[in-house]
């Protein structure tokens, strides 16, 4: 079992059981949600980003550096506050 399959689990659900109203059986659902980490888990995941690769890290680095001396050449001839 790699990594990916551990991280991943099955559906929560839940039947309805003889005689049983409808708000209870939404509360035993939502119940066995919360308990199951898996709303927890997808908030987590949600905003994740991946990390830059080596490359991209480099090429903004570079786009941050002549950003930086055209604002700072801007600022020397007063254009900028």
């Amino acid at each position: 079992m790699d990594n990916k399959q551990k991280k991943l689990k099955p559906g929560v659900g839940v039947s309805k059981k003889e005689n049983e109203s409808v708000g209870s059986l939404s509360r035993r659902f939502f119940q066995k949600v919360r308990k199951s980490g898996v709303l927890v888990e997808a908030r987590k995941r949600q905003y994740k980003r991946q990390n830059k690769n080596r490359r991209a890290m480099r090429a903004s680095a570079l786009v941050r550096e002549q950003r930086k001396k055209e604002y700072n050449k801007l600022r020397k001839w007063g254009k900028v506050k």
